[in-house]
């Protein structure tokens, strides 16, 4: 098995580990408030990361000078967790996840202020193609404009503030240590909330719980594993495969199909996230150096 093959198998086996994790929350959050649902799943994955980090070279490796760095992360993931799991419990599967997907577009336009990157004219073109797609998924003057598409949106605008965090301070910390610290942050903000949103779990909710946790950790093992096997341009189109796990599972547990507005606002925003990567890759073989 070549490298890259290695490579794209991991990255589908993250997406579909996040998959299966969503519809866990999902199905959780029927009973239990999103605050809940975070505060298991970080209690169970913290000490998952710990583990991983300590076979990944030693716990030595969660050592940080950055500790307002990782407290500012922290709090925008647990922003984006609660949007996140919120949007789920409002909106069917695959319409979350295809909503979610504009998230590497707001990575994109937010790089240029926050980073000072410079978006050539075809991602822009790229990027306005997949946000008329995320407005074809919500429809504002239709049934969809509510709480959990905003709440989505949402949880996309966070998810790319801590991508962009990422890419200014990642060169400076290990992963395993920027993963650990962002994950005791929900942990101990969503605990503190407890009192008010308590819902005792019945015996299935605790094995969903766990699910939810080990599911998170594990595709972030798996997707981090793909990008060390492969270039970011070739295993990251991959991540699209969720939108077929997503329609599966919210077809197979709720009885959710997306209608053809969904299929057609699903395709622009992979599209333009396709014509992005693709438009890096080439960016980046331009600019190699030649022998």
């Amino acid at each position: 098995m070549t490298t890259s093959l290695k490579g794209i198998l991991c990255m589908c086996m993250g997406v579909l580990f996040l998959a299966l994790g969503d519809a866990v929350s999902k199905w959780l959050g029927e009973v239990h408030s999103p605050l809940q649902i975070i505060f298991f799943r970080t209690l169970v994955s913290l000490p998952l990361i710990a583990l991983l980090a300590h076979f990944a070279g030693g716990l030595r490796k969660l050592r940080t000078k950055r500790p307002r760095v990782h407290l500012l992360r922290g709090l925008i993931y647990t922003a984006t967790m609660v949007c996140f799991v919120l949007g789920l419990t409002l909106l069917p599967l695959a319409e979350a996840t295809a909503i979610a997907f504009v998230a590497p577009l707001f990575v994109t336009l937010l790089s240029v202020p926050l980073l000072g990157e410079r978006i050539d004219p075809p991602v822009l073109i790229a990027s306005l193609v997949g946000f008329v797609g995320v407005l074809i998924v919500v429809r504002p003057s239709g049934d969809a404009f509510q709480l959990g598409a905003l709440a989505l949106v949402g949880a996309a605008l966070f998810y790319a503030l801590m991508m962009i965090t990422a890419r200014r301070y990642g060169g400076r910390e290990h992963l395993w240590a920027m993963l650990f610290y962002m994950t005791c942050v929900p942990l101990v903000v969503t605990g503190l909330t407890l009192p008010w949103v308590w819902q005792t779990p019945q015996p299935w909710h605790w094995v969903g719980f766990l699910a939810s946790g080990v599911l998170g950790v594990a595709a972030t093992a798996f997707i981090t594993l793909a990008f060390r096997f492969t270039p970011a341009a070739i295993a990251a189109p991959f991540d699209y495969t969720a939108m077929l796990w997503a329609v599966l599972l919210g077809w197979w547990f709720w009885g959710e199909l997306p209608d053809l507005w969904v299929w057609v606002g699903s395709a622009l925003i992979m599209a333009s996230g396709l014509a992005i990567a693709y438009h890096d890759r080439r960016t980046t073989l331009k600019r190699r150096p030649t022998a």
